[in-house]
């Protein structure tokens, strides 16, 4: 039997406001994540391993750190016309506008569905860090002969008030969609869950096409706001669970069902706790689903002496004598002096920690220079005088680019911005 011919639009559009200040300078989903990723690395992957890889990903604010990374990591092979990761801005064919919401962005480039004659849609988000097997879902929605797939998360029913909540039948199928409710809807069977929607579709091709014609002249822009809703009074929509998908090599100490959304400084902070320790809550090596980024071709890292525990140390780094490194992430490229003090923190590639310095619960954004003795995280008030603090109380030292090609012009030396106490 011929395999189903599948495109699928990726999200990636948003201007990540809540990420503030990591998203001053780039989308989010160009925010680095672990200790040599990006944020868009993880649906990219989640789709090429399910064999899906005719992908446009549409993109409008902030995008050009996001177009540099798709360049430089996302070239799936030449030879395979129907094989590729393409960015997609918006054109403005069929108006004079931005994209105006998730379903106007894939109306704007309804051409690219035409062009290619899907038999399915995926329109999948590109700001989540989780691993999926997108045919699986589709295994669903082929035999349940849906119109609309929705995957749907399980959350507990005292969180679901958070999310859009997905009321179904038993046997899956969408009765209502509830936004933010008060008393949200219990999953069939299990009275102590609700389906919360995590924002990732299957569409049959001719059915999209339609309800965005209809949605163009309605002046409806949003799939979870009009399109769905409207779809669902004359349509089969289902809800995949994604508790069912299984994704092989998950190690017996993981969260099996693992989803994060990463959307302020506090939730992206977290996030990074599960991808540390000798048996991490998310894994992210795992040679059967592997996440794809950078193949970048610098040297390994280098520890020159100083202790590190529970640490992730990105290509090139080195870390000198007399460095105390504990539940950190230290990306590509940087550089940590001696008798630095690093506990807890992020520090984001081409930073420089200078001689001496105190760093607790930090993100260092990258192209930064910390001063020799400067201590950050330590006093919050102080830091609330220089830096970010997010209501859980990590400070985040904002990208020092801006000044980083300045010193260089200037011959002043340093990484980028040099902060001192």
């Amino acid at each position: 039997m011929k395999p189903d011919r599948i495109i699928a639009f990726v999200m990636a559009g948003g201007q990540g406001s809540r990420l503030q200040p990591l998203t001053t300078a780039r989308s989010k989903p160009s925010v680095p994540f672990g200790a040599r990723y990006r944020i868009v690395d993880l649906v990219l992957s989640n789709l090429v391993n399910s064999n899906i890889s005719t992908i446009y990903l549409l993109v409008q604010y902030k995008s050009q750190s996001l177009i540099e990374h798709v360049r430089k990591s996302w070239t799936i092979s030449p030879l395979l016309q129907q094989q590729f990761v393409t960015v997609v801005p918006p054109q403005m064919r069929v108006s004079e506008n931005w994209f105006q919401g998730t379903a106007d962005a894939v109306h704007q480039n309804i051409n690219l569905i035409e062009e290619q004659a899907p038999d399915l849609v995926a329109v999948f988000g590109a700001d989540h860090i989780y691993r999926m097997d997108i045919q699986q879902m589709v295994d669903f929605h082929k035999a349940n002969q849906a119109d609309v797939s929705i995957a749907a998360l399980p959350v507990p029913l005292r969180d679901a008030r958070g999310f859009g909540v997905i009321a179904t039948g038993p046997d899956g199928r969408i009765q209502a969609f509830q936004e933010k409710p008060a008393n949200p809807a219990a999953m069939p069977g299990d009275p102590h869950q609700a389906f919360a929607s995590m924002g990732n579709y299957i569409f049959k091709t001719d059915v999209l096409i339609e309800a965005l014609d209809e949605a163009r002249r309605n002046g409806e822009t949003d799939f979870g706001g009009h399109v769905l809703p409207r779809l669902l009074r004359s349509h089969r929509l289902f809800a995949y669970d994604f508790a069912t998908n299984v994704i092989p090599g998950i190690k017996p100490y993981e969260h099996r069902v693992y989803w994060r959304d990463v959307g302020n400084i506090d939730a992206y902070f977290d996030a990074h706790k599960d991808v540390l320790g000798a048996e991490p809550v998310f894994d992210m090596f795992n040679p059967q689903w592997p996440i794809y980024s950078s193949g970048y071709q610098g040297p390994v890292a280098r520890v020159l002496g100083g202790e590190l525990r529970n640490t992730l140390l990105g290509a090139a780094t080195i870390v000198h004598e007399g460095t105390r490194i504990t539940n950190s992430i230290i990306r590509r490229e940087a550089v940590i002096e001696e008798d630095v003090e690093i506990e807890d923190c992020i520090i984001m590639d081409y930073v420089r920690v200078g001689r001496g310095a105190r760093l607790r619960r930090v993100i260092v954004d990258r192209h930064n220079q910390i001063a020799a003795g400067d201590c950050i995280g330590l006093d919050p008030e102080a830091d609330l005088k220089r830096f970010h603090v997010s209501e859980g109380g990590v400070t985040v030292v904002q990208s020092g680019r801006a000044n980083y090609f300045a010193r260089d012009i200037l011959g002043t030396g340093g990484l980028g911005r040099s902060y001192s106490g």
